[in-house]
This record gives C-alpha cells, sequence and structure tokens, in this order.
C-alpha cells in the first residue's frame, strides 16, 4: 500500500496546493481540494468495504453480532447523523429560526425512547430485522410480509434525502450537474453497500462518525474565533450570534471583518429569527409540537435503527450502544445551530443572492473565508454523513426484501447464497428508485427524511411499543392499529404529492396543515395505539407461549 500510496500522494501535491491558494466561489465550478478529499475518503469506504465484506447472511445482516458497545454506539451515531443532520437541520433553521429546533428535539428526544423503551428488549427478542419480530410476536407471516414492506417503503423515504445530499455535495464539489451528482454519487454509495455488508458498513460508520464531527467541528472554531465570538466552546458561543441576528449589526461597526464577498459583516434586525412561532414565519406552536412528536415516535419505529441493536453481542451492550450513541450525536446536534446563525448573518448582503438551504453549511464557511481544504474537508463529511445513512437503509431494506420477504414467506429452502444474491439484487432495486425520485427534488431534505419518521411512528411503532411492553396485544389488533396507522399515512402523502404535482384535492388546505407529511405521526401513531389496544380487548387473547416468552426472555 506504501508503495503505491506515495507517488500518488506526490503526484496530488501540485494540485491540493493550487487549491489551497484559489480564491472560494460558492459553486459553479470544479473544487479541486475538496475533490481530491472526497475522492480519497471514498476510497477509504471501499477499501474498508472489501476488507470487512460480508462472507455470509449473518455478516450480511446482523455484522456477526461481534461489534462492541461504544463501536456500535459511534456507528449508531454515524448512521443517524445524516445528511438530515449534517446539512438539513442548519438548513431548516437558517430558514425558519427557532422553528427549526423542533427538529433537534424530535430527533435527540426519540433516542430517549429508543434508550427507555425498546434497546435491551429488542435484542433480547433475538431477530434479524423489524419485520421478522412483527411477524414472530403477532404469529402472522401476512404481518411478516407487510412489515417487510413497511419497511422497505420507510428506508426509500429516508434514502431520497440522503440521495438529495450527496446530490447536492457532488454537484459542488464536482461542479456537474445536480442529476449527474446524484446519479454518480448514488452509484459509489451502491457499490460498497454491496460488498459490504452490514459488517463492512458497521466499521465504515465508525470512520464515518470521526470524519463526520471533525470536519463539522473545525469549521466552527475558525469562524468563531474569526468574528470574535467565544471559540473555546462554539456551541455556547454561537448564542451571541443569535443575538447579533436579532438586534442586528450596524454598518462598520465590525471594522475589517468581511464575508468572502468583501461585504460588511453586518444586518438589518431579525427579532422573529429566535421567535419559537412569529407569525411572520407562517408557523405555529401546533406544528412545532407535533413535528418534535412524530419525529420522537419515529425514531423509536426506523428500521435501519433498530436493526442496529442485533449487531451487539448482548441486551445490555445493546442499551450502552444507545447511551454512546446518543453522546456522540449531541455533539453534532448541539453544533448545527451555529451554522444557521453564522449562515443568517453572513448572507444577509443582498448580493449574496439566494442561497440553496441545503447547502448552507458550507456556504457559511466559504462565506466566512474559511481555508478552501478545510471547507472541502467540511462537504465530504456532508458526503460521509448521507453515505453512513444510505447505506445502513438500504441493508435494511434489502434485509427485510430477502430474508423477511423471500426466505420466510416465498421459499424457506433457500440456502445462504441465494439469499444473498436476493438481498444484493433488492439493494440495486432500491437505489435505482431512490435515485429517480431524489431527482425530482420534492421539499428540504430535512422534510423529506421527516416524511419517513411519521411514516414509521403511524406503523412499525406501535407494533414494537406495544409488542414489547402488552402481552396483550395480538394479531387482529396489530393489523387494526395497522390498517388505522397506514390510513392516516396515505392520506397525507397523498395530499403532499398531490400539492408537489399542482393537484388540489378535496379540503386541501385544512389537511396540509393538520396532516402535514413531515409530522403526520402526531394523530396517527395514538390513534393506532388506541386501536389496536380496543380491538386486542374485543378478540382472542395472545397464544400463551408469546406471553411467557415475554415475560421469561425479554423481561426476564
Amino acid at each position: 500500500m506504501k508503495k503505491i500510496f506515495i507517488p500518488f500522494a506526490l503526484l496530488l501535491l501540485p494540485a491540493v496546493t493550487k487549491a489551497a491558494t484559489a480564491a472560494t466561489a460558492l459553486e459553479g465550478h470544479l473544487q479541486v481540494g475538496p475533490a481530491i478529499i472526497l475522492i480519497t475518503i471514498l476510497t477509504l469506504f471501499v477499501l474498508v468495504g472489501i476488507f470487512f465484506r460480508a462472507k455470509d447472511t449473518n455478516d450480511y445482516y446482523a455484522a456477526g453480532r461481534g461489534i462492541s458497545r461504544v463501536g456500535s454506539g459511534m456507528a449508531i451515531a454515524s448512521n443517524w447523523m445524516s445528511a438530515a443532520s449534517f446539512l438539513g437541520m442548519a438548513a431548516l433553521m437558517y430558514g425558519t429560526g427557532y422553528h427549526g429546533l423542533a427538529y433537534v428535539v424530535g430527533w435527540t428526544g426519540g433516542y430517549v425512547l429508543l434508550l427507555i423503551l425498546m434497546a435491551g428488549q429488542i435484542r433480547k427478542y433475538g431477530k434479524y430485522t423489524a419485520a421478522d419480530f412483527i411477524g414472530d410476536r403477532y404469529y402472522s407471516q401476512g404481518m411478516r410480509a407487510i412489515g417487510a414492506i413497511i419497511a422497505i417503503l420507510i428506508s426509500i423515504s429516508y434514502c431520497v434525502g440522503q440521495f438529495g445530499g450527496i446530490g447536492l455535495m457532488f454537484k459542488w464539489i464536482l461542479g456537474i450537474d445536480y442529476a449527474w451528482a446524484v446519479l454518480i454519487g448514488g452509484a459509489v454509495v451502491l457499490a460498497y453497500t454491496l460488498i459490504s455488508g452490514m459488517l463492512g458498513v458497521t466499521k465504515n460508520m465508525q470512520i464515518q462518525y470521526v470524519i463526520i464531527i471533525v470536519s463539522f467541528l473545525i469549521p466552527l472554531f475558525i469562524l468563531t474565533a474569526k468574528f470574535d465570538y467565544f471559540w473555546l466552546l462554539p456551541q455556547i458561543g454561537y448564542g451571541s450570534v443569535v443575538s447579533d441576528a436579532i438586534t442586528g449589526i450596524p454598518l462598520n461597526e465590525t471594522g475589517q471583518l468581511l464575508n468572502s464577498f468583501g461585504h460588511d459583516f453586518a444586518m438589518v434586525p431579525a427579532p422573529e429569527y429566535a421567535m419559537p412561532w412569529d407569525p411572520s414565519t407562517g408557523q405555529t406552536f401546533f406544528q412545532w409540537i407535533a413535528i418534535a412528536f412524530s419525529l420522537m415516535v419515529g425514531t423509536a419505529g426506523l428500521p435501519h435503527v433498530i436493526q442496529r441493536f442485533y449487531v451487539v453481542p448482548k441486551a445490555r451492550d445493546a442499551r450502552w450502544s444507545v447511551v454512546w450513541g446518543l453522546f456522540f450525536i449531541c455533539i453534532l446536534y448541539w453544533s448545527a445551530p451555529a451554522y444557521a446563525a453564522f449562515g443568517k448573518i453572513l448572507s444577509a448582503n443582498p448580493e449574496v443572492g439566494k442561497l440553496a438551504k441545503d447547502a448552507i453549511v458550507v456556504y457559511t464557511a466559504q462565506l466566512g473565508n474559511v481555508h478552501p481544504l478545510i471547507v472541502g474537508l467540511l462537504a465530504a463529511g456532508g458526503v460521509s454523513a448521507a453515505f453512513s445513512t444510505v447505506s445502513g437503509l438500504l441493508v435494511a431494506g434489502s434485509s427485510a426484501f430477502a430474508h423477511d420477504l423471500y426466505v420466510k414467506v416465498i421459499n424457506p429452502k433457500a440456502p445462504p447464497k441465494k439469499q444473498l444474491l436476493y438481498a444484493r439484487l433488492a439493494t440495486v432495486l432500491m437505489a435505482i428508485i431512490v435515485a429517480l425520485i431524489a431527482l425530482l427534488d420534492l421539499a428540504l431534505i430535512g422534510q423529506l427524511v421527516a416524511v419517513a419518521f411519521s411514516l414509521a411512528g403511524c406503523t412499525i411503532f406501535p407494533l414494537f411499543l406495544l409488542g414489547i411492553w402488552w402481552s396483550g396485544s395480538n394479531r387482529s389488533g396489530a393489523i387494526a392499529g395497522l390498517i388505522a396507522g397506514g390510513t392516516v399515512s396515505l392520506v397525507a402523502i397523498t395530499y403532499f404529492i398531490a400539492g408537489k404535482q399542482g393537484v388540489t384535492l378535496p379540503a386541501h388546505d385544512f389537511i396540509s396543515y393538520w396532516l402535514e407529511a413531515w409530522y403526520f405521526a402526531w394523530i396517527g401513531a395514538p390513534l393506532a395505539i388506541l386501536v389496536n389496544i380496543i380491538v386486542s380487548k374485543l378478540t382472542k387473547e395472545t397464544p400463551i407461549e408469546i406471553r411467557k416468552f415475554l415475560i421469561e426472555k425479554v423481561h426476564t
């Protein structure tokens, strides 16, 4: 490797030096230094995938169940900190101010629910996938198949936002069209997911976490120090930035502190930026609470997150991996609002023009005159965030198809090699579907991802919550609850898609407000739980062997 790497590095040195001295431009051309960083990181991902490639179905689905607590926590954090976290949260707060914090509260609070309600119990139950649990707990092959289909739909919905983030970063780095950027980025992540399976993906996620955090924090330290805020802890210092955005910064008060275009570091007062639900933002208290609630219950129902608990050796390790994961996640979540605040001020001058919200993290670093190579590392971190999540989603979705549909329902006698073949074919098909939807550019990354959360909150979360904690939940109740939650989901998503296509359905304004695509789980999840309980009470009780297993094995 040294014989290959050293000459390669020497050849790239002139290009890196040239990129380091180049003037920052927001977009539209090949960023040489950032492109080199991106290619190097992607090469590393593929090499790790090859080295830790899946040798059998146990490796492909559950990483051989040999990942440590801290390692699993890093993988959980990396898998969680998608493009929606790395790029989307700052974008939402940049556009709506305080209202965007609903996403931070919802996504973080969801992991607390996982820690308290599900992590250890899911591992004790001992199934590979979410659909595997549903089929076994509710003693129904039909429910297993439906669970697998829902898991696939959730994975596709979640992946769309990630492919959008990959497309934006590839577009910025390579200076190519968005459509080509999505296709190229999607092809790369697909390649190493096919090679790796869950084992290689998990090892990659640990590396990706380090890249994500380092690339995210370094520009923040530089920005806070350069503009004379409390740089020792940017997560605290950014509060002063928000205060300046609210009160405004008079022209020339900051002396020589200019953005990369030479504009004075100044802006008019924007008090609505820090108001929870100011009328000028167009957002309400209900929407804030609905988003936070939907994201919480959705987090506890995401198939690719639940599947991470199967990769550790014991139930205790599953709980600790969530604790470590939450710690690692919070490092980034405490930092994202700072990019939104700096972006608000640095792009305040009208001459900057309209910026794509989903790329505001990178634009903020550029406008702050951060070194081009560090900006490139930041963009590569955004790609790493999207890749880590996409790979986990593709594995979860393909596992649902190959393990839960094909092996458990269609062909139980399928040999392991054929299982792997179908898992990989399902991965390819999912990636193609996701890429085609991502090209439509339907909404912001964070909003697209929130659709998947609401869908998970209305369908899988009630099944797991009641399935683990109430032995009285039976097959009939599960089916009825799934129908109730699924109906709410279908109505909300139908109205969302129709609106994007310019079609006005009856009661459009009413449905769009109360059942918006990113928060319809506020009513769908409680309704599904209530229906499940009522129908379970009125029908034949859960078989004794299921109740006995829950008491003796799951809750000990």
